[in-house]
């Protein structure tokens, strides 16, 4: 028997005919043969080929096809290219990988080491090859990052997830991964050095807390071995091939036969060194959640427009020192935690105008409407939370924006009150579950932040307490709750969620010691006028959509990407036309410019007209 030690350094086809020739003492194949491709192999009788292919083209992320055979042909001339005779060569398929697995009617019935017994019946059958991850292995150590389970002299860890697959006919199935422990130090470089091997899965699709995939335990995988964390180690999935024997067994075929996962076909194509130019294709990796942990991933060419618009709200046009309240890039990592929530919650209205009717201001419901509009649109649940006494108002308002086009249905309107301790635990979940909530996001926008003396203060000092719900309390639950993050979006710093600077308000704004919001938010976004903060948000949402890299990363690279949606959000972000009426039917309903309580087309004393539709234009 030949042993492991400088198995690494063979040429494919000397690795093949020892394997061959079963004289190998090896489980797996991950770090042999470095630098050349290695492949899954699935074998399926003709009938069933053409909608395998499809499910593969599919679901390219875990099954990128590297080779189709015709029916009975078990030479691979595009994968290999073997010196020896043509009786050998005819068994490359048969006899190539370290191990065999048949299924038959979707239940594995033995493990071979070769399949020329079975010569009679491949005949009508069909071989695929998919690429697998053991190919970028040299590339990820070429970057200077560990690969553990080379490391542990073990095969790598795969899972079963709870991500369906796209389906075609038969082939159904929940999406396999392999998990590879990567300091979190190399998280981007690991990223960056995966994401153009496409043909061995490209780029991870999760990055963090397994928990989020469905997988309950990771010292226990349903293929592969343990490979142990170490300490500072984060756990990063990729896309597996072994979903497609999910999906042989799924399809019950009468007779199938797979590579034994990790024993794959070695092939002599070489890994491409592929060097990634354009700023689209750069990838970069972000923290959007401590508990779960969760990263994100975004082309660095998205980040730096998501980056030039969260610069343009920041300017201060009321001079009152909000530039020192500035959390850079909290725009971005607060749209892509919405961009991965499935279920929003936003809240609005801040009663500045005690001594009218209604007390609201025009700052604040512009920017939440432009933010449910797009979340409409990327087919996101939404919901708008508000104080109890506005919920006419609110509802009035909302009908409007579904008529002027705004909004594409009426959003659910929610109020709040603390009834007991656990109320704002059972509103934000089931039953007051903690594990299942609700809502995966809350949104403040111009909604009054309760002060640490616990009332609620106007920008000039007044005490409007008597006019505000607690919905602070939902945004401290949410603190507790696992998987559930906030944002807030203020310009003055007594509104939820500023919280998080509150030391910055003390200092730089006027009257801050008092009015400053003791509630913080995971993200604060600070805008020269709330509502930019809102269209922001909306104009950052599309971008993110819009971004190959993001949206693989959402999709797990299952599916296709959402392409023919790319109309219905553009025509959801808020636009000149939509806010100039808007703001009129506010006015109609009596709500007030924050600063100057004026009724005329303003918002915070400032002009629409050649202000805010300046900032609108150039947000788009």
């Amino acid at each position: 028997m030949i042993l492991t030690g400088g198995l690494k350094s063979l040429l494919p086809h000397v690795l093949r005919r020892i394997i061959r020739c079963n004289r190998l003492s090896i489980s797996n194949t991950s770090g042999m043969a470095e630098g050349y491709k290695q492949a899954n192999v699935v074998i399926l009788h003709e009938s069933l080929a053409d909608d395998f292919e499809k499910f593969c083209h599919a679901n390219n992320g875990p099954l990128p096809l590297l080779y189709r055979s015709k029916p009975g042909d078990w030479k691979c001339p595009t994968l290999s290219s073997d010196s020896d005779s043509a009786v050998i060569t005819s068994y490359f398929t048969r006899t190539d990988c370290l191990q065999y697995k048949i299924y038959e009617h979707g239940a594995c019935t033995g493990s071979l080491k070769s399949l020329k017994e079975y010569s009679e019946q491949l005949k009508d059958m069909v071989t695929f090859h998919l690429g697998c991850s053991f190919s970028f292995e040299k590339a990820v150590q070429n970057a200077g990052i560990p690969i553990r389970n080379v490391e542990q002299k073990c095969n790598v860890s795969m899972y079963k997830t709870a991500v369906p697959c796209y389906s075609v006919s038969t082939f159904r199935c929940n999406l396999v991964v392999t998990m590879r422990p990567i300091p979190e130090s190399k998280l981007e470089a690991a990223v960056l050095a995966t994401s153009e091997s496409k043909e061995a899965h490209g780029a991870p699709i999760h990055v963090g807390d397994p928990g989020l995939l469905g997988i309950q335990d990771l010292s226990k995988p349903d293929y592969g071995d343990p490979v142990h964390l170490h300490p500072g180690d984060i756990p990063v999935f990729w896309a597996c091939g072994v979903t497609g024997v999910e999906a042989v067994i799924n399809c019950r075929a009468p007779l199938a036969f797979t590579h034994s996962p990790g024993c794959m076909f070695i092939t002599d194509l070489k890994n491409d060194n592929v060097t990634v130019r354009s700023s689209r294709e750069v990838p970069q990796v972000h923290c959007i959640s401590q508990d779960p942990l969760h990263y994100s991933i975004v082309s660095a060419e998205a980040a730096q427009k998501i980056k030039t618009l969260e610069t343009l709200i920041g300017i201060d046009p009321g001079d009152r020192g909000i530039i020192h309240l500035h959390r850079q890039d909290e725009l971005l990592k607060a749209c892509l935690s919405i961009s991965h929530a499935r279920s929003v919650l936003i809240t609005t209205g801040f009663p500045t105008h005690f001594a009218y009717e209604p007390p609201e201001e025009n700052d604040g419901p512009p920017g939440a409407l432009a933010i449910a509009a797009i979340l409409q649109a990327l087919e996101k649940e939404v919901a708008i939370v508000t104080d109890q006494r506005a919920m006419n108002l609110n509802k009035k308002i909302i009908e409007e924006a579904v008529q002027l086009g705004i909004l594409k249905r009426p959003v659910p309107l929610l109020s709040y009150q603390r009834e007991s301790a656990d109320s704002a635990l059972m509103f934000l979940c089931e039953n007051g579950n903690p594990g299942r909530p609700r809502f995966d996001h809350l949104i403040a926008i111009e909604r009054a932040g309760m002060a640490a003396d616990g009332n609620y203060y106007n920008a000039r000092k007044v005490n409007i307490k008597h006019l505000v719900d607690p919905i602070d309390e939902l945004f401290l639950a949410a603190q507790t709750i696992p998987g559930v993050t906030t944002t807030g979006v203020g310009d003055g710093g007594n509104e939820l969620g500023m919280g998080k600077v509150k030391d910055a308000v003390k200092k730089h704004i006027k009257d801050g010691d008092v009015i400053a919001c003791d509630v913080e938010a995971d993200f604060t976004i600070v805008a020269g006028v709330s509502n930019w903060g809102g269209y922001a948000i909306a104009c950052a949402l599309y971008i993110l959509s819009t971004c190959e890299i993001h949206d693989r990363y959402l999709r797990k690279a299952v599916g296709f990407p959402p392409l023919a949606k790319k109309v219905i959000w553009l025509s959801a972000l808020p636009s000149v036309t939509k806010e100039e009426k808007l703001l009129k039917t506010l006015a109609q309903h009596g709500v007030r410019s924050g600063k100057t309580a004026s009724l005329e087309m303003e918002v915070d004393g400032l002009p629409f007209y050649n202000t805010h539709s300046l900032v609108i234009e150039k947000l788009l």
